[in-house]
């Protein structure tokens, strides 16, 4: 769900869930739908100034399936899981790129980018607000938001430094 390129159905759910989060004073911090047929996950992911606890994630989640019983977006089977995007959080938007400049992320795209799908390297910019910059082995890669399919932070122990 990276970019300007989210499938209608999670725009849909981002569009209905959103509101509800913020509602309830939380950081909507994005979401992974996974269609299985009967196993189908939906993955919502808030945060917190003061961070996240396991009653917040009850209470969201609890709020979110009263919205989703009502208004029925995935009509059939599917657990809902809520949570804290982590420390190796998933990055959803630019926004969250913008954040994160500096650190370092896991990148894979949707397609093959100078021969690879997969970076990790350092965050070390954003390019006209539609390409990021990943410093990796010594080289840097202009990876369009677009053909990301899944991005993350590499969790660093940054203690003592």
């Amino acid at each position: 769900m990276c970019g300007a390129r989210v499938a209608s159905k999670e725009q849909q759910l981002i569009d209905l869930l959103k509101p509800v989060v913020e509602a309830l004073g939380f950081e909507f911090w994005g979401i992974e739908y996974i269609a299985q047929g009967n196993n189908s996950v939906l993955r919502v992911f808030i945060d917190g100034e003061k961070g996240i606890h396991v009653d917040d994630c009850a209470l969201v989640s609890r709020q979110i399936s009263g919205i989703m019983d009502v208004e029925d977006p995935i009509t059939s089977e599917y657990n809902l899981e809520v949570s804290s995007p982590g420390v190796d959080r998933p990055l959803f938007t630019l926004e969250h790129y913008k954040r994160y400049v500096g650190e370092f992320v896991d990148v894979k795209l949707r397609y093959a980018f100078e021969g690879r799908r997969k970076f990790k390297g350092k965050l070390v910019g954003i390019e006209d607000d539609e390409d990021i910059v990943v410093h990796v082995d010594d080289h840097e890669y202009l990876l369009p938001i677009d053909a990301i399919d899944k991005a993350s932070l590499i969790f660093q122990d940054h203690k003592g430094k």
